[in-house]
């Protein structure tokens, strides 16, 4: 037995003897002073970090009873670094559910903990071993073809069936988490305000690709093709999902927009008014799921002289390309991923552009970030070396977001060496960079509140040899043929794009369901790191996000592809538990520090 392999099996037994002891001070001691457990719904049905021992053993002593997990295993040969950290996988059960674990251990103690539910015993999904059968190899009169059962189940439910869950929004969020939820025999509702699954991606601006890798990106169950390029056309992941909600047996209203929706606390239910194609209908889930993205409204600035603007002017939302713009000077408000590729957008089809950049910028490009910060979890050599979208997922959520800074900047300083000319020429040219308040990068940024960067692939080229001319500082005001900024500088205009992001995801709750309900839930997104755009006190997790809400049934469910496939797991056994009927105390419950 290796060395790694001895002090990960030593720790697993002290841990597993603390838990089964029923002393909290017993498990705490089993960590670092300042040590770590991250925990997804296994231990806590929630999505909870206790830092340092006092928490933890707080953590242990509300919650280790009626998880009583036991079988831990150490699952496959633990791994020690130069610096003599130990990492090790681990496998446990609790009453209710098979986890996973990955423990980080120095000198005998846990630095960090990650524990996570991955099914429910004797719910598990029908997929492998488990897949249905699909006939019945027996001859009798009256038999259904597949296709005629999924007519049927598809045209009773939201009429003479109703869902447990309804999921309002189908991106890839949505779908992805009704997939989950198909998959372990919970009845589910998407709605969705477009023609058609896809369309929230068919519908953006013609030059839109993912800025992130594929092996990033992967839906839940089915992969994206080995032949598919690393970065993919908007055009070919709206075709994906669509043909992924038919793959996938979903039930889904496209042309359906939610109007409004309360609950009914003596049926137990929500009543949610929809209107589909026309007609108004009541639907009555147990628990609503809203999945619209990363954020809420589009965010647009209210500048003097907007109504005299004699030109065309839209949010970055509703911009879809560059060709309509030909030989006209454009102005977009922003300096963000949306405004640079609208811009570059902008510049290919003929119109004289100038970027306003009323605030520091985050740039990364594509490449580095790609081999730097990704390449060791999502890349075809990570893929190679077995570290599937699974185990990458576990992995990066094994850092806690008290440490992920840290962690990130040692990437980002070897981007900022590797990319040390270009960042030199982007400022020459008078842009305004950042890597976050701490040096942390993207990824981070992206936490804290969801703007602030630009994956480069290619407008920074553009910004550096001019051909997209950049102005710096606010709007003061807008002419009828003009945006004029703070220090008097006039930018001549025929088209304003305001990519000025959007607000918080519990906006939509106040029009939706009441501004009193908006409140009790609080901001979304975020997790307390006091940076801009994202107020203290910490909080350790991304607030509200795939976990429960301060409103009984309701729940949040969103992020970028990644982050969809990965975290809808959990919420899927969330609400497969509650449908269940099996007891599910939350332990670390957020407070709702901030309304919006």
């Amino acid at each position: 037995m290796s060395t790694a392999d001895s002090a990960a099996r030593t720790w697993l037994a002290d841990f597993s003897a603390a838990l089964d002891s029923g002393d909290p001070q017993a498990v705490a001691a089993c960590f670092e002073t300042d040590g770590f457990w991250r925990d997804f719904v296994a231990f806590t049905w929630n999505l909870y970090t206790a830092e340092g021992r006092e928490a933890i053993a707080e953590m242990a002593a509300h919650t280790a009873a009626q998880a009583s997990a036991h079988n831990w295993e150490v699952t496959e040969p633990a791994e020690q670094d130069d610096d003599g950290v130990v990492t090790a996988w681990l496998g446990f059960e609790t009453s209710a559910a098979r986890g996973v674990g990955i423990v980080r251990i120095r000198q005998g103690r846990a630095w960090t903990l990650l524990t996570t539910a991955e099914e429910l015993i004797g719910y598990e999904e029908a997929a492998g071993p488990r897949r249905p059968q699909g006939v019945e190899h027996r001859i009798y009169r009256g038999r259904r073809t597949w296709l005629e059962t999924r007519r049927q189940q598809h045209e009773a439910m939201g009429v003479t069936e109703q869902p447990y869950a309804l999921i309002v929004g189908g991106g890839q969020g949505g779908i992805g988490l009704a997939a989950r939820l198909h998959t372990i025999g919970v009845p589910s509702l998407v709605v969705d305000r477009y023609d058609g699954p896809g369309d929230a991606w068919r519908n953006r601006y013609k030059s839109l690709h993912l800025h992130d890798p594929v092996w990033y990106d992967h839906m839940p169950y089915l992969n994206f093709p080995d032949t598919w390029p690393v970065f993919p056309a908007k055009d070919k992941i709206a075709d994906w999902l669509k043909h992924y909600v038919d793959v996938m047996e979903l039930n889904y209203w496209s042309r359906t927009t939610c109007t409004s929706a309360q609950w009914d606390e003596q049926a137990g239910v929500w009543r949610v008014e929809v209107e589909r194609e026309g007609e108004r209908i009541t639907l009555t889930p147990t628990q609503l799921v809203f999945a619209l993205g990363v954020s809420g409204y589009p965010r647009i600035p209210e500048f003097e002289g907007q109504e005299e603007f004699a030109g065309i002017q839209h949010h970055s939302s509703a911009h879809e390309g560059g060709e309509q713009y030909a030989g006209q000077r454009a102005v977009v408000i922003g300096s963000n991923n949306s405004a640079h590729d609208i811009c570059a957008s902008l510049w290919e089809h003929g119109a004289d552009v100038t970027m306003v950049q009323r605030s520091s910028t985050h740039i990364v490009r594509s490449d580095s970030l790609m081999e730097v910060v990704l390449g060791p979890l999502y890349s075809e050599e990570a893929v190679a070396q077995g570290i599937d979208a699974f185990r990458a997922d576990r992995l990066f959520a094994s850092w806690p977001y008290r440490l992920l800074p840290q962690v990130q900047r040692l990437a980002f300083d070897e981007i900022r060496r590797r990319d040390a000319d270009f960042y030199q020429a982007l400022e020459d040219a008078g842009f305004e960079l950042d890597f976050g308040e701490d040096g942390s990068g993207l990824f981070v940024k992206y936490l804290r509140r969801g703007s602030g960067y630009y994956i480069d692939v290619g407008a920074s080229q553009l910004l550096i040899d001019g051909q997209i001319k950049l102005a710096k500082g606010q709007v003061q005001r807008l002419t009828k043929d003009s945006v004029v900024l703070v220090d008097g500088t006039e930018l001549p205009a025929d088209v304003v794009v305001y990519a000025t992001g959007f607000g918080s995801m519990n906006q939509w709750l106040r029009d939706i369901i009441s501004p009193e309900v908006a409140e009790q839930v609080g901001k979304c997104w975020g997790y307390g790191s006091d940076t801009t755009r994202d107020p203290g006190p910490w909080e350790g997790e991304l607030r509200n996000m795939w976990k429960p809400t301060n409103v009984q049934n309701l729940w949040f469910h969103g992020g970028n592809l990644h982050q969809s496939r990965h975290y809808s797991r959990y919420l899927a056994l969330q609400l497969k538990a509650r449908y269940e009927g099996l007891k599910t105390p939350v332990y670390g419950l957020q407070p709702a520090h901030h309304p919006y």
